[in-house]
């Protein structure tokens, strides 16, 4: 027995809501994964931002607890001034050890931190002279131990710098020594400041052969 008209309209009627609802079913489907898809990737974003912002500010931390000298000229050379390139790290003490062949003894300085030239003057004069020299720029290795506050503590920093000057000969005068800059060699010089400054200056200014 066949459908009749009114009974094959009402099936294809039925097909055609059946489809329309799988079809809202589809779009519905999509558009929570879109959603869900759009919030994982924002979380993953703000996840990414501020490990990104942490990494910052460690690495802010870390540079702020780095102690670091810079020096600037003073007159024609004649003193460096030192000074911390962190504001809020103040200078109290310092302690300089120079190359033994330069000067034998320590330099202490409060509250004044500098490097002057007639420290080394005599004693730049005489190494240049062993090593047949007559007036050049070098370069000094000379270990620092600061004392300085941060914070309301009073910490410590040894370093190892290198003191850059230039030598200009004099008539029956030591050298006038002019002193031009400093730059850090690394951190940490042990236990023997005086060592460590004179192994770094044998290696930079070897004594010539003897014939």
């Amino acid at each position: 027995m066949g459908e009749t008209p009114t009974e094959r309209k009402r099936r294809l009627r039925f097909l055609t809501l059946a489809e329309f609802v799988g079809i809202a079913a589809l779009a519905i489907a999509a558009l929570g994964y879109w959603d869900t898809h759009r919030e994982r990737t924002q979380t993953d974003r703000e996840r990414a931002a501020e490990a990104q912002e942490k990494k910052a500010e460690a690495k802010a931390g870390a540079l702020k607890l780095t102690f670091l000298m810079t020096g600037s000229p003073e007159g024609s050379g004649e003193r460096l001034k030192l000074s911390s390139v962190h504001a809020e790290q103040v200078i109290q003490t310092q302690t300089l050890t120079f190359p033994t062949e330069i000067r034998g003894d320590p330099v202490q300085t409060t509250g004044n931190p500098r490097v002057e030239a007639g420290w080394i003057e005599g004693g730049v004069t005489k190494a240049e002279h062993a090593r047949g020299g007559k007036g050049r720029s070098g370069r000094l290795p000379v270990a620092i131990v600061t004392s300085f506050i941060e914070d309301g503590q009073t910490k410590t920093d040894t370093a190892l710098y290198q003191l850059g000057y230039s030598a200009h000969p004099r008539v029956l005068r030591s050298d006038k020594v002019e002193l031009e800059g400093l730059s850090l060699l690394r951190h940490g010089v042990g236990a023997d400041p005086q060592a460590v400054v004179d192994a770094a200056w044998t290696r930079q200014n070897p004594l010539p052969a003897k014939p």
